[in-house]
């Protein structure tokens, strides 16, 4: 029985149904898309559905193609430029354009796999420069190609391409002022009837599509819908600038999908919580121990014996767990005012955990051998000269003496020896006069007397008493005669005439020039 032709009405409805099919398509819309499909298989007219060529990259691709035929066994590379988006057919005649082999003598293989000629390269894994495929050319009697045809064609393609490259022809109705017509000739027996005029093949205008809604991955190119977090193919990311759009209206399946999402990402958030929770409980029952057993079987790292619960120490700034005999053997041998961790970390014991690990006496010797390491470490230290005495302070600049509570003896720190009952300048006077017999005054004027050498202290310049600055700016004050000095150059800080009289003395700013190049301009 012969199929019925669809009327002229039918045919109308159908078009109108594929474009508005093909707007669906484009916007996502499915509910829409299933609606207007099952109208369209009511009509049973032929449809063809194609992806538009904007969906896929623009850029060129330098396609290598190897091309044999069947006559010879060399093969021969090419490379042609090529776009993504182009289908097996375009190639074709691309080809048949650029090396004049017809369309129909050539057989694309790419991948291993017999292409045809509504594919496109896309599809078939060409997307960028130096992929590579393979042309068969046929001979043309297995085609049952004559020159004749292969002329035909070649004509028709020129001539296409001409009928592309006219400008439209614009008609005037009959009767309107397009301009007077001259009157046709007369015919006559030799002169041919002309032609009836040939009407432009006026295209209907082209349908922009709808913009496309989705992100395509940076790694594959795939177009993923918009609410997905990664790509479908390769799980490549969702580029950060991408935002969903508002008049997206998720599917059921993406609905679905991110509700399980939310879901999981609840019970993830419940585990972390609970976790810290647990943490916390575990910190409180063990704030109170000095020392933490381990809980779980495991090794010393220093002497490698075998630890059962409970028998070692875990540390708690780096959790490494050691046995106790090595921790404390770490520790008396320390030479440090803080003990390292011993599986060469960056973490320090605490003071609870050494006081823990050993005895009374042992623990007072490392409190004395921290006190001896802060005291040799810091800048301006001063120990107590009364023989045998432990005590020692960390002096500033306006102090000047230093009651040592051990000894109960006051110190000199400008003489750096106690001198009771006598001042600064009686004291190194009857030094002078006590270094010839006695041993130890002589020492201490040798001292003196390196550190004015050294430049770590100076003579007053009016009561010649040794005077050193500790500390801070430049300007000193002696503490005999009460003179102004100015340290960098080793004199008054002012004239004869006292304070304001630059004169003499060191003439700092005068003239806004410092007294000295290490002047530091602060007297």
């Amino acid at each position: 029985m012969a199929s019925e032709i669809p009327s002229k009405v039918n045919i109308s409805q159908a078009e109108e149904l594929a474009l508005s099919l093909s707007e669906a398509l484009s916007s996502g819309e499915a509910e829409e898309a299933v609606r207007l499909c099952k109208q369209l298989s009511e009509l049973s007219v032929p449809v063809s559905v194609s992806v538009c060529s904007r969906v896929y990259p623009q850029d060129t691709i330098r396609l290598k193609v190897g091309v044999e035929d069947a006559q010879s066994d060399n093969y021969i590379p090419v490379t042609v430029v090529v776009s993504s988006g182009m289908t097996v057919a375009e190639l074709k005649d691309k080809i048949s354009h650029d090396f004049g082999f017809h369309p129909s003598l050539q057989r694309w293989v790419i991948g291993k796999r017999l292409a045809q000629d509504q594919e496109t390269l896309y599809r078939h894994g060409i997307r960028k420069s130096g992929d590579q495929a393979f042309l068969f050319i046929r001979s043309a009697h297995s085609v049952h190609l004559t020159r004749h045809q292969h002329k035909l064609d070649q004509e028709q393609q020129l001539l296409q391409g001409i009928m592309e490259s006219m400008p439209p022809v614009q008609l005037y109705p009959r009767g309107s002022s397009g301009g007077e017509k001259a009157a046709p000739p007369p015919e006559t027996e030799d002169t041919p009837p002309p032609l009836p005029p040939r009407v432009p093949n006026i295209s209907k205008p082209t349908v922009l599509p709808k913009p496309q809604l989705g992100w395509a991955c940076n790694m594959c190119t795939f177009v993923n819908k918009p609410t997905r977090p990664g790509c479908e193919m390769c799980g490549g990311e969702r580029p950060e600038d991408y935002t969903v759009p508002d008049i997206y209206k998720p599917d059921q399946d993406e609905v679905q999908r991110m509700q399980q999402e939310h879901l999981a990402m609840l019970q993830y958030e419940q585990a972390q919580q609970l976790e810290r929770e647990m943490n916390y409980l575990h910190l409180l029952e063990t704030d109170d121990q000095n020392l933490i057993p381990n809980a779980t079987e495991t090794d010393c790292p220093i002497c490698f014996s075998s630890l059962l619960p409970g028998e070692g120490i875990v540390l708690r700034e780096c959790l490494h767990t050691f046995c106790r005999e090595c921790l404390k053997g770490t520790i008396v041998n320390s030479q440090d005012a803080e003990v390292s961790c011993p599986d060469n970390c960056d973490s320090k014991l605490l003071d609870r955990e050494i006081k823990e690990l050993l005895t009374e006496e042992e623990h007072q010797r490392f409190l004395e051998l921290r006190l001896s390491i802060a005291e040799s470490c810091s800048e301006h230290s001063f120990h107590c000269q009364t023989p045998n005495c432990r005590g020692w302070c960390i002096y500033e600049d306006e102090v000047n003496e230093f009651y040592c509570d051990l000894c109960k003896e006051t110190n000199c720190i400008l003489c750096r020896a106690i001198h009771k009952g006598m001042n600064c300048k009686d004291y190194q006077d009857d030094l002078r006069i006590r270094a010839e017999n006695d041993q130890a005054a002589q020492q201490t004027k040798q001292m003196l007397e390196s550190m004015l050498q050294n430049g770590e202290a100076m003579k007053c310049p009016r009561c010649d008493i040794i005077v050193q600055k500790k500390d801070g700016c430049d300007w000193i004050c002696c503490l005999m005669c009460k003179t102004e000095i100015c340290w960098v150059t080793k004199q008054a800080r002012w004239g004869p005439n006292g304070n304001g009289d630059t004169s003499g003395g060191c003439r700092c700013r005068v003239n806004n020039i410092p007294c000295h190049p290490n002047c530091q301009n602060c007297h």
